[in-house]
């Protein structure tokens, strides 16, 4: 459970929404409860170990900043009142990481949403500018974003603070991994600035939940636009599936994205006749030169191609049913049943059985990224201690594996809290989202 501080003094609240109301508008502060309700929540249901513990915060006022410069200005203030500092962007994560654990402020960037420049080989927006507008504006001069969250409506600053990968991580990996050339990010300082960072400077601030920094305004890298296709098969078997995960990692050019799920799996997924009821899917955004030879591995698997489609609207289609999202649809097709934990490894195609047994009814949706397979492997809930129980098991296995039931900063902490030591020295941003791992229960990451 995380440690909540004392409430904000009420005068110190007062004080802060009135500066604010001079700052940002009437329309850029409130303090309405569906409003401040609406801003303390994510995706947190995703996860029934931290449902049993919801609510875990609400947000004394919300701040709706318009451009990095506003977002400067409200934590500069916020500073001075002595107000914690919860940012958000869409609020599309799924384990707590943007609740107001203390209350305070939540920092609400989705109106700094403006597109800044397009480069060659770059791109500049600021922090709410949603994925889907930089993929389409880099089209436009015939670019591509290397990678994109499977929930391509999160923002650029919330993908950088509270993601990892998604789409396009088969060639490029994480967000941590290049895909950031600069930054312009706001210390919890009394008189808070932009403050710019580029190269290896820049990296600390990515994955660390706005914890030592709040990413204001982010400069990305471009490639040369690609033609993709989307690709959708079905096999009798997921045996029978699984090891094309491979092959099709290894195509060249490489793939956006190849996801595979059992029939119970791909049932739970929105209608679609390209993912035939009672089939195990397979569904991949694939560069056009190598349609042929995937269709091809799936008929030598004995599998059937259902589609080959056009067009952006497909690819971001199956970014939506890619990562997580095939859990949240069969925790919608099965009400309290399920939870899910983040896998990876060669064991997940080899010895598929044994893993699928480390849990009841465990079902796993699997993807492939830089060459090795990785995945969510699903059960049906009991209880959080049979959840933990299951890492060990998966661990003899060879299986990876990355606990997704808790919201503290597990990339690089000690290099993150030492920043923080000189960015956030009241430690007003996020609260207790930057803690020792051992401090929650089952919070192992390996």
């Amino acid at each position: 459970m995380p440690t909540h501080a004392t409430p904000v003094a009420p005068e110190a609240l007062a004080a802060l929404e009135a500066e604010l109301r001079e700052l940002l508008g009437e329309r850029g502060v409130s303090v309405e409860l569906a409003a401040r309700e609406k801003a303390s929540v994510d995706g947190s249901r995703l996860s029934p170990v931290i449902s049993q513990q919801l609510p875990l915060g609400l947000a004394d006022l919300v701040a709706y900043p318009a451009t990095a410069d506003e977002i400067a200005l409200v934590v500069g203030a916020a500073v001075r009142h002595g107000v914690p500092i919860t940012p958000r962007g869409k609020g599309t994560g799924n384990y707590g990481q943007a609740i107001p654990f203390d209350g305070g402020l939540v920092l609400d960037m989705t109106r700094a949403r403006a597109i800044v420049e397009v480069g060659d080989g770059t791109l500049t927006a600021e922090a709410g500018a949603t994925m889907v507008s930089l993929e389409q504006a880099a089209a436009k001069t015939g670019q591509q974003i290397l990678l994109y969250p499977s929930t391509a409506q999160s923002t650029i600053g919330g993908f950088l603070s509270g993601g990892s990968g998604g789409t396009g991580s088969i060639k490029h990996g994480s967000n941590h991994q290049g895909f950031v050339v600069a930054l312009d990010v706001v210390h919890a300082v009394p008189d808070a600035t932009l403050v710019h960072v580029e190269g290896d400077e820049a990296q600390p601030y990515v994955h660390n939940y706005g914890t030592a920094g709040i990413i204001a305004r982010a400069t990305i890298r471009l490639e040369p636009l690609q033609e993709w296709r989307g690709f959708f098969a079905s096999f009798d078997t997921f045996e029978q599936l699984l090891p094309l995960m491979r092959s099709f990692g290894a195509l060249d050019p490489a793939p956006r994205l190849v996801s595979g799920d059992l029939p119970t799996l791909a049932d739970a997924l929105p209608a679609d006749p390209a993912i035939p009821r009672g089939r195990a899917s397979l569904r991949a955004i694939l560069d056009e030169a190598t349609v042929a030879r995937a269709t091809e591995l799936v008929e030598a698997a004995g599998g059937r191609v259902e589609d080959v489609r056009e067009g952006p609207q497909t690819a971001m289609k199956l970014s939506m049913i890619s990562y997580n999202h095939p859990i949240e649809w069969l925790q919608k097709a099965y009400p309290d049943t399920y939870f899910h934990v983040e896998v990876s490894g060669d064991a997940l195609i080899d010895r598929i059985d044994e893993v699928h047994a480390v849990y009841d009814g465990g079902m796993l949706h699997i993807e492939t990224s830089q060459g090795r397979p990785i995945g969510m492997l699903a059960g049906r809930y009991t209880s959080a201690d049979d959840v933990y129980a299951g890492f060990a098991k998966l661990q003899e296995l060879g299986v990876g594996y990355h606990n997704p039931h808790q919201w503290f900063v597990d990339f690089e902490p000690a290099r993150t809290r030492e920043l923080a030591a000189t960015t956030d020295p009241l430690g007003l941003l996020n609260p207790g989202k930057l803690v020792a791992p051992t401090l929650s229960t089952g919070a192992k990451v390996s």
